[in-house]
């Protein structure tokens, strides 16, 4: 009961912080639809930059208040606000979009998703995602492409155009390569070559880096560890069930090569990309393993210390 009444308290509170920033939000948000100068919508980028980043701070607070989970951030102590990073991370809950605004909000520039190009319509949602600067894209699949070949090339040409705004501006931007959270059907159904990762898709990763490679500095390589073992929900979070969370930062560099031909269209470098993906991908399941070892050892110590007492 007592958890029950700190999840609804919690997300209340959650609630009002962002029904009192999304007012000053969408007022900004038209005031740029309204400008048609691009240093004033920079300003006004920016001004929706800051609200974002501080509605990001008192979640982190309320988060600190009304829960026990200790957050543990590994790596993030050289991250810079004026770098532009491209966040690569593993999923395995709803969990892991608080554990990013834990380990990088106020750190590196307010983080972004690429998203389908059809939600820009959706009322509110769509205008603050605009607002935000998020990239929005059109992806052409390939059955649809052997039926209408000239529009080859298209949806790629439209993700670039949407990533104008960051030209010369700082960006991080979030991958989830895995497209879904990880389960044990979804692993067991996929056949997964790792112990606790899904299968990547190097396609996905590849867009990114066609639209947005010359504007990326590094890598961050993220692995979310959940030490209790299954990953918890959201609501677990909010009820303060989710005793430790832990993010490990890798910082890698970007080499040109990883975008130098076109994914689609180009054999050899579809599979140096995929080779690419699934090195990353193996390094980060050795490293959660890794991690849950050292987890294990640091909680048996304290009760081999208690028996010798």
């Amino acid at each position: 009961m007592a958890a029950t009444i700190t999840g609804v308290i919690t997300a209340l509170l959650l609630l009002l912080n962002t029904l009192i920033l999304i007012g000053p939000m969408m007022l900004v948000a038209l005031l740029k639809v309204i400008l048609s100068g691009s240093r004033a919508r920079q300003v006004c980028s920016s001004v929706v930059m800051a609200i974002a980043e501080t509605w990001a701070e008192i979640c982190k607070a309320i988060f600190a208040l009304m829960t026990p989970t200790q957050w543990e951030i590994r790596g993030v102590e050289d991250l810079r606000g004026d770098t532009s990073y491209l966040v690569i991370s593993n999923h395995q809950s709803w969990v892991d979009i608080p554990a990013l605004i834990q380990a990088f909000n106020r750190k590196t520039p307010y983080f972004k998703f690429f998203l389908k190009k059809e939600l820009i319509w959706v009322p509110f949602l769509g205008l603050a995602f605009w607002a935000l600067d998020y990239p929005f894209m059109k992806r052409y699949s390939k059955a649809f492409l052997e039926k209408y070949p000239h529009l080859k090339g298209k949806d790629l040409e439209i993700t670039r155009q949407a990533c104008e705004k960051f030209q010369g501006i700082p960006v991080t931007v979030v991958n989830f390569l895995e497209g879904t959270r990880f389960t044990a059907a979804k692993h067991d159904n996929q056949q997964s070559p790792y112990r606790h990762l899904l299968k990547p898709k190097a396609g996905g990763v590849a867009f990114v880096l066609a639209a947005l490679g010359d504007n990326l500095d590094a890598i961050l390589d993220v692995t979310i560890l959940y030490p209790e073992g299954a990953p918890p929900g959201f609501w677990d979070l909010l009820c303060g069930q989710v005793d430790r969370v832990v993010v490990d930062v890798q910082t890698r560099p970007l080499k040109p090569a990883l975008w130098r031909s076109d994914y689609q269209e180009d054999p050899v470098f579809r599979a140096e990309m995929q080779q690419w993906v699934s090195d990353l991908w193996a390094q980060k399941d050795a490293r959660l393993v890794q991690m849950a070892e050292q987890e294990n050892q640091g909680s048996a110590q304290p009760a081999k210390r208690a028996g010798r007492d």
